[in-house]
């Protein structure tokens, strides 16, 4: 698997608690966190764009009360 450059959010500006994504040669995005880049999940397009449009509805609220 190949990626592409990481990049990072530009809300996470300086600090060390960051989300890292990059796409990858065989179609998938690889999702890593800044505390340990070694350990890199990979999940596909539209599975990704599912979870963030479920989070930013408010899906997993519930989760952090």
């Amino acid at each position: 698997m190949t990626l592409q450059s990481w990049q990072k959010s530009s809300f996470s500006g300086d600090t060390a608690n960051c989300v890292y994504v990059a796409a990858a040669s065989d179609g998938t995005i690889a999702i890593r966190e800044s505390d340990e880049p070694d350990v890199i999940i990979t999940t596909l397009p539209d599975r990704l764009d599912a979870f963030l449009r479920a989070v930013k509805a408010g899906e997993f609220d519930h989760l952090t009360a």
